[in-house]
């Protein structure tokens, strides 16, 4: 799912469960661990999210065209248990982040978020909206205003649009998370916590105080925790 991903290559997502777990990881940033708990999917969402226009050359990216195929896929796939998301992501795009969130939101399967290095603006959104998240003590989670670059037109109708852009993220981890949304705006709008800028900068613990990540955690917590959903979910008929 980074930036080494080609079109060329999109054919080889098709068989992506089944070709050699290390060169799953080289061309996708993904792979596929069988355990005796059931089949995880390990997905990596890392650098920038690049959306409708392609990020700058060397920009490490998650490619939103490759991401919301393969969760589809994920969803519906028997072969697969629960998905694991590892993020480390400076923010980008926020329509495609704010898209891949929501199709994860909406998966039935079992999923499980731990941030990592950091989740900046719209990794936010991302890091809360599987069924669980965990973010290691180090990771860095950055709330701001929305932003856009480039010609900007200077008309109401435009800062109306950024309004509705930002109240659409609020909403969004308001609903997934157990911050309010008057909590994560005004996070959002701090003026103390930043140099240059308005918004604020949450740690691993500081983000679960403030009730945006469920837990402080790593790996075998994350692992521990998407196989009891796993387990849960085989215990019960599954209903779509």
């Amino acid at each position: 799912m980074t930036e080494t991903n080609k079109p060329a290559e999109q054919h080889s997502e098709n068989s992506s469960e089944h070709q050699d777990p290390a060169q799953s990881i080289v061309d996708f940033g993904s792979a596929m661990t069988r355990t005796s708990h059931g089949n995880v999917y390990c997905l990596t969402i890392i650098g920038q999210i690049e959306g409708h226009s392609t990020a700058a050359n060397g920009a490490k990216t998650t490619k939103y065209e490759h991401v919301l195929p393969l969760l589809a896929k994920l969803e519906e796939s028997d072969e697969v248990d629960g998905v694991l998301f590892l993020l480390n992501t400076v923010g980008g795009d926020v329509e495609a982040g704010l898209a891949i969130a929501e199709l994860i939101a909406g998966m039935t399967k079992p999923t499980v978020s731990i941030v990592l290095g950091g989740s900046h603006s719209i990794g936010v959104p991302l890091a809360v909206a599987a069924k669980r998240s965990f973010a290691v003590p180090s990771a860095a989670m950055t709330i701001h205003p929305v932003r856009m670059s480039g010609t900007v037109i200077a008309a109401p109708q435009t800062y109306h649009y950024f309004q509705r852009l930002q109240e659409r993220i609020v909403a969004f981890v308001s609903g997934h998370s157990a911050i309010s949304a008057a909590r994560f705006e005004e996070l959002m709008l701090k003026k103390a916590d930043m140099a240059a800028d308005v918004g604020s900068v949450l740690y691993g613990e500081e983000a679960v105080r403030e009730g945006i990540i469920d837990a402080v955690g790593g790996l075998s917590d994350g692992l521990g925790c998407l196989y009891r959903q796993i387990e849960q979910r085989k215990g019960t008929p599954a209903s779509r």
